[in-house]
Parts: C-alpha cells; structure tokens; sequence
C-alpha cells in the first residue's frame, strides 16, 4: 500500500516530522510518502491561512495523482481538515483527513473528548468542522494552547510544556476520556503525554494512517464520483 500524505503548508521540517509519525504506525508493507506544496502559508492557522493554503495543496494533488506514482489512499495532514472535502469529492481514492480521523479514534475509545490546539484562531474552523460532522454532542471543549504552530519545530520555545499545561486544564475542567491534539506539528508528542496524563492523547497523523490501512485492507475504496454537501471552502 503507497500513501500519500500531504502537509497543506510549506514548513519542510515539519512534512518531516509528520511523515516520520506517519511510518511509525505503517505496516511493513506501507509506503509513506509525504509532501508538501511550494507556496502557500508556512503555517496554517485559521480561516484565512486555510483559504490561503488551498491553490498549492490542489495543485499538489493533482501533480500527484497525474504521475506515474500509484497512490492507494492520500491524507491531508492539516488539523484544519484543509481542502478536504472538494479533493474527497475529485479523489480516485480515499482522503482522510488527520481531524476527522482523530475524531472517529477519539470516540472508538470515549465518550467525551477535548481538542487541544494551538492559537484561538483555529477555534471557529475546528469547531465548525466537529458540527458539520455530527460529532458536536461528544465533544467537551475546543482549546487553544496559545502555541503558534511554528513554535512546535522549535525545542527551546517551552511549547510542549504549554500544551501538557492546557490539557491537564482541559483533564480538570471538562472531565474527557480523550484528548485530541489539534495540530499536525504535534504529532511527536502523542506518547509521551497519553503516558503523562494516563488517558489517550490521540494523533490525527497517526489515526488516519491507521484508518487508511484499514479502508484498503476491508477492500473499501472511493466513491467513483459524488457531489458534496455545502461545506465552508477553507475547511
């Protein structure tokens, strides 16, 4: 199985960091391949980045699936869900995306989860993403960390720290038997904080590589065509 995963912003050290978190949950017989376009926002934090990041991330998918390359399943390693709809939509095969990917893990495994997320500008977006798919009943808060997504490739920023502060609040405040980490640059951090805070501290990366596998085991591919329902353009 070849998956494309696909960072919707420019930041090259962190389709790096995405891409090892996606391996390390690959069969053996899985192929990562992960990308990310050359222009665009390098970082993706509310709705104007996300309506920002969308030429480049269509025209790297369309690069794609034009190639030589034969990809089984592709994921969109945004929390934001960036795109995903329209490119499901025009997809030959499956698209996941790492927030709902995180979502349906968080409920195979709770009944109330928190979100945990970097800046207050991504609140709208995610929010409205968990409405649109029916998840808004099981989801306890959406939290801003206040951790700029950059910060997240920088050791010496203290981001980690601010995270594990607002999920211990989030542990305290909404009583969740999960927590979602909101962002793809924090896919390194899932273990050490599920083994900090004795609760799954699930990664979308890691979620959705699962969930691919899964698909293309079970023989469960693409629609060959369907019309989406009217969802926002930067979701």
């Amino acid at each position: 199985m070849h998956i494309l995963v696909v960072n919707p912003n420019t930041t090259a050290s962190m389709t790096d960091k995405i891409g090892a978190a996606a391996q390390a949950v690959a069969g053996q017989d899985t192929r990562i391949t992960a990308v990310n376009p050359d222009t665009g926002p390098a970082a993706i934090q509310g709705a104007e980045d996300g309506a920002a990041a969308l030429p480049g991330l269509f025209a790297l998918f369309d690069a794609a699936m034009a190639s030589d390359e034969t990809y089984d399943a592709v994921i969109i390693a945004c929390f934001d869900d960036t795109g995903l709809w329209p490119l499901k939509a025009r997809s030959p095969v499956p698209v996941l995306g790492i927030g709902e990917a995180g979502y349906h893990a968080a409920m195979l495994v709770a009944q109330r989860f928190s979100v945990v997320t970097t800046l207050a500008a991504s609140l709208p977006v995610i929010e409205a993403n968990i409405a649109d798919a029916g998840f808004a009943a099981r989801c306890a808060r959406v939290r801003a960390s206040d951790v700029p997504v950059l910060d997240l490739e920088d050791p010496r920023s203290g981001a980690r720290g601010r995270i594990a502060r607002e999920i211990a609040a989030a542990i305290t405040e909404d009583a969740p038997q999960a927590i979602i980490l909101g962002c793809a640059g924090m896919a390194d951090l899932a273990r050490s904080l599920s083994d900090e805070f004795r609760l799954p501290v699930i990664d979308g990366v890691a979620a959705a590589v699962t969930f691919a596998q899964a698909l293309h085991g079970a023989g469960i591919s693409a629609p060959a065509s369907f019309a989406p329902a009217e969802t926002r353009p930067v979701a």
